[in-house]
This record gives structure tokens, C-alpha cells and sequence, in this order.
């Protein structure tokens, strides 16, 4: 088993502590360690909730039963003795409109790239995707997985209102929109696959660990 470095663990706020794990870029062994660390952490004393990252990991607390001291102590412990853990996820099949009126963004990301806009969405269905880690909002998946050739960093100037099923880039993360919200990230593609629906027995589509593959439904410049 691969010993990873130890993380750097800081406070955010008066109740919580941000285990930070990542290296030069994302690792798949770090976050499995992540979500291995995670589901050890919620059996210590005194925590309240604990909430995976890209390869960190927030850990809030009761600071009338712990303090941050023992709780980063005990992080730091769990760190350099719990194996990683891969999560047994599902593997989910997700149709995309690229470009056109919903994927605004798909020529210039082409162009960035320096690629043919079918060489570029070809790049973006050839990989499997992991959902690293839900966040910022309700059924938003981080996903790992993303050619290093398709990266593109985000938009100096968020847009207001990107709707919800854009299927979008940032840095070298992919992602889906669950809900209509700002952004940054920059739009593709559409798919109407809901990752949320606050009606529904399950809410949230995605967890941890599940596979994503794109599927070129359509596409258009």
C-alpha cells in the first residue's frame, strides 16, 4: 500500500477543521483515503458532520465536547493508519447534447484545446468519470477522470444563471449542473438526466464513488 503524505489540517472557523490531502494535482488513492477517513471520523467524540472533498475533507465539531487540538490529533491518526477505501459505486450512462443554443462554450473549449470540435467532444465520452465528491450544491458531482489535454480554467467572470443538466468544465474537473445556479465553469453541453429532485425517495442521482460515461446524443457547433 502506497504511505500517502500527510495532509495539512487548519482551522475553518471556530467548530470545524479542513483536512487538506492534495498534492501537486488530484489523486484517485488520495481520495479514497479521503472517503476511508471519513467514514472512520464519524465515530469520534464530539463530531457533528463530516463532508468529503476533492481530496480534503471537513470535519465539524461540538466545541463543548472536543477541541480542535484532539479532534486534528486524532484526523492525523486516522490519516497515517486507515487503508483507502474504493467505493463499489454504480456506473451511470449520460446522454449529452453538445453545443448549439445549451453548449455555448463547446468551440471556444475546442479551440483552447487546439482540437477539432469531434475530437474534443470525442476526448470528453472516451473517459470514465468518478464522482469524487458531492458539493456546492445539492446532486453537484466533482468528477475525476477529465483528459489533461480538455482542461480549461474557469471563467474570470461567472455567469448568473446556468441551467440546470449543463454539463460544463472547470480546471480539470467535469461536472453537471442538478439545479439552475451561477457559475463559472464553462457549458458544452445539455443532458435531461435530473441529478436532483427533492420529490423523489432518493433526492440526489450521484454519490461518491459512482462511474460516469458520457454519450454523444448529439452535436452541433
Amino acid at each position: 500500500m502506497a504511505i500517502a503524505p500527510a495532509p495539512r489540517i487548519s482551522l475553518a472557523g471556530s467548530g470545524a477543521l479542513l483536512l487538506d490531502g492534495a498534492q501537486a494535482s488530484f489523486d484517485d488513492h488520495t481520495q479514497e483515503l479521503v472517503w476511508a477517513v471519513a467514514e472512520a471520523a464519524r465515530a469520534l467524540d464530539g463530531v457533528r458532520e463530516i463532508v468529503p472533498g476533492m481530496n480534503n475533507l471537513l470535519v465539524v465539531f461540538d466545541p463543548l465536547v472536543t477541541d480542535a487540538s484532539n479532534i486534528g490529533k486524532q484526523l492525523q491518526s486516522l490519516w497515517a493508519v486507515t487503508d483507502p477505501q474504493a467505493v463499489p459505486g454504480t456506473l451511470h450512462r449520460i446522454p449529452v447534447n453538445y453545443g448549439g443554443p445549451h453548449g455555448e462554450d463547446l468551440a471556444g473549449w475546442a479551440a483552447h484545446c487546439g482540437l477539432s470540435l469531434e475530437e474534443t467532444v470525442n476526448r470528453h465520452v472516451s473517459a470514465t468519470y468518478s464522482v469524487a465528491a458531492i458539493g456546492a450544491m445539492p446532486g453537484f458531482p466533482y468528477l475525476s477522470g477529465l483528459d489533461p489535454r480538455l482542461t480549461w480554467p474557469r471563467r474570470n467572470n461567472p455567469r448568473l444563471k446556468v441551467a440546470e443538466g449543463a454539463v460544463i468544465i472547470g480546471g480539470a474537473q467535469a461536472g453537471i449542473m442538478p439545479m439552475t445556479a451561477p457559475s463559472g465553469w464553462h457549458i458544452i453541453g445539455h443532458t435531461d438526466v435530473r441529478l436532483f429532485d427533492i420529490q423523489a425517495q432518493s433526492p440526489v442521482l450521484l454519490r461518491p464513488g459512482d462511474k460516469i460515461r458520457f454519450e454523444i446524443a448529439s452535436m452541433e457547433p
